[in-house]
């Protein structure tokens, strides 16, 4: 297969559109072309992926933004689909200031990693879809069990509240940029999202040692974290691969399976966690209007 042949197939998978295939095909000098009749098309584009990695970005940049003071500006929300608003998200009361100005350094690459993906992706990219950070942390503390009927939790209380909801984030963002990249053709995209996932797995260990120091303190946030590592468990249809902090005598920062690697999720047990239901579904939890792009349903098994 010559150079070109490698690239025209790259750039056939990685688009999203018909469109973007002939802009990315005319790039390297050769003729658009559509799918041939019979052609294999199973599996996600790259591009589709990218775009449910920028869905899952949006969030996890508006959460962080959000608690040091700042959100996404309106030109990094735009794009395709239904742009949708964000509701809940306030300033955290930061006592810690190594809590706070990590929680900064986080809000920073999160940004960077939208402005990134919607640049990779161009006139493709999706719209910020409809974003809940308010009502979706009762609905996932009350399932976790750390708080009962009736009652409400504000991941912007305080920091062990933070620490929780970027504890929630963080570990289900390693995981899809984990499960993400064996459907990844295109090794400029499997690069970048190595890059991404570096990135996210930097972050958790960073909240999670974080969260480990509260329990420290106070024994209570070690059950608390089991809890979200259960109801995690509970819905993704993956088994029993999630793992808590540890323990006061058992530390396990690092969550790794038999051969010392970290798990993977599909984009479908991904949603699974962030629409806050084991069922098939298209929005719910932290997305109260589903995802936008192709990668929009959970699974249900």
């Amino acid at each position: 297969m010559s150079d070109n042949d490698f690239l025209a197939q790259a750039a056939a998978r990685s688009a999203e559109t018909a469109a973007d295939r002939n802009r990315l095909e005319s790039m390297i000098g050769r003729a658009p072309r559509s799918t041939a009749p019979g052609e294999d098309t199973a599996g996600p584009s790259d591009a589709s992926i990218l775009n449910f990695a920028l869905n899952l970005e949006y969030l996890e940049a508006e959460f962080y933004l959000r608690a040091t003071g700042s959100a996404l500006p309106d030109e990094l929300t735009t794009g395709v689909g239904a742009r949708g608003e964000v509701s809940g998200g306030k300033p955290v009361p930061f006592k810690n200031p190594v809590i706070r100005r990590f929680a900064e350094e986080i809000a920073s690459d999160e940004r960077q990693h939208v402005t990134f993906l919607r640049g990779a992706l161009g006139s493709a990219a999706v719209a910020r879809p409809t974003i809940s950070l308010d009502h979706s942390f009762t609905q996932a503390a009350r399932a976790a069990g750390l708080i009962g009927q009736g009652e409400s939790f504000d991941a912007y209380a305080n920091e062990v509240n933070f620490l929780f909801a970027a504890y929630l984030f963080e570990d289900v963002g390693v995981t899809a940029f984990k499960g993400a990249a064996p459907l990844i053709e295109n090794k400029t995209y499997l690069d970048a999202a190595a890059g991404l996932l570096a990135t996210e797995a930097y972050h958790a260990g960073i909240v999670r040692l974080a969260l480990y120091n509260q329990g420290v303190i106070d024994d209570t946030v070690f059950a608390a974290a089991q809890k979200i590592s259960d109801v995690r468990n509970a819905v993704d249809h993956v088994g029993d691969d999630d793992q808590s902090i540890g323990t006061a005598d058992r530390l396990n920062l690092v969550p790794t399976d038999e051969n010392g690697g970290a798990f993977g999720r599909s984009p479908g047990h991904i949603l699974n966690i962030v629409y806050l239901t084991p069922e098939r579904a298209g929005s719910g939890g932290f997305y109260p209007d589903g995802l936008n792009g192709d990668l929009t349903e959970s699974d249900d098994s």
